[in-house]
């Protein structure tokens, strides 16, 4: 079973509009209503594979209610932290052009006694699980170190643990020592604090991270493919896909991919572009099922080409 944590849920309304224009009442032609945050995306996606997943979430006001009943009808397990606050809801303008302008709202702070019962609410979960996930950024309230006593409370448990997280809070976990961190380009140039413009500058990033405890780096490097830096090496990855849905949606199945398939080693990073390049190709926020997948479309190298250019290189 996978354990999802999304310390900062939300629930996206996607207006689609003909041509937004300021200071105009807009018109929009439909409006649609689905579950937000990257935990939550990796539990749909495993869920659409066929895999038992459990969303850990803290969930307040009719907003929350929401949220678990549409991942309940996708075969998402919820398990509910009631808090005081309301469950942020984005906004995101749709053009035919598929041209997107969103507005994120932030999330409700959470209190030391909400802080602390998530966690002992992962701990009881986690019995069960072969990996945990705590994917997003910290809604206020949670500090740097909550990231790391999750890391514990899962190990604890039992369960391997996979964090994406940026900023501090990444930092923080990294002497609980995760078995994988997940990340982007820049994140991970943040985190090192300096640009990443070539292949082989993300590997010594990786490297970086690995040397201050994490066990494994996936990084996802948008058109550029996949990288897995881990104690079997460094391996990369692409899958051709057309341009589609943003990175969220993506990298939501790409992870839940690489644990479906045990998340360790190049056989899991292929079955990461698998899910990952499945899913820009379907419409609206579906996840992919196992007829969608195209393996053999996928390639990975254990020689991974260092001087590579990056599309879109990490900055800082």
């Amino acid at each position: 079973m996978i354990l999802t944590v999304t310390p900062d849920p939300s629930l996206d309304r996607t207006y689609e509009v003909p041509s937004p224009a300021r200071g105009r009442v807009l018109r929009a032609d439909g409006e649609r209503v689905a579950p937000g945050g990257k935990g939550v995306n990796v539990s749909l996606a495993a869920a659409a594979a066929g895999v038992r997943t459990t969303a850990v979430l803290p969930l307040g006001g009719a907003p929350g209610v929401l949220l678990a009943e549409l991942l309940g009808a996708r075969g998402v397990d919820v398990t509910a932290v009631s808090i005081a606050g309301r469950t942020r809801s984005n906004i995101a303008l749709a053009e035919p052009d598929g041209t997107r302008t969103e507005i994120d709202l932030p999330g409700p702070a959470l209190s030391p006694e909400e802080s602390a019962l998530l966690l002992d609410t992962v701990r009881s979960a986690a019995a069960e699980a072969s990996w945990v996930a705590c994917c997003g950024g910290l809604p206020p309230g949670l500090g740097p170190r909550w990231c790391a006593d999750l890391v514990a409370r899962a190990h604890a448990a039992g369960a391997r643990t996979v964090l994406d997280t940026p900023g501090p809070a990444l930092h923080g976990a990294l002497a609980a020592r995760p078995e994988v961190i997940h990340s982007d380009a820049s994140e991970l140039a943040a985190a090192v604090g300096r640009p990443l413009p070539t292949l082989g500058d993300v590997v010594k990033a990786a490297e970086e991270l690995r040397e201050l405890g994490a066990g494994a780096v996936l990084a996802s490097l948008g058109g550029d493919g996949r990288l897995l830096v881990s104690a079997e090496g460094a391996h990369h990855g692409t899958a051709p896909a057309p341009a589609g849905r943003g990175d969220a949606a993506a990298d939501g199945a790409s992870l839940a991919g690489f644990l479906i398939a045990g998340g360790t080693g190049p056989g899991a990073l292929a079955s990461a572009l698998a899910h990952g390049a499945a899913a820009v190709r379907l419409p609206g926020d579906a996840m992919p099922t196992p007829a969608d997948l195209r393996p053999d479309r996928v390639r990975v190298t254990d020689d991974p080409p260092l001087d590579l250019q990056l599309a879109d290189p990490g900055t800082p």
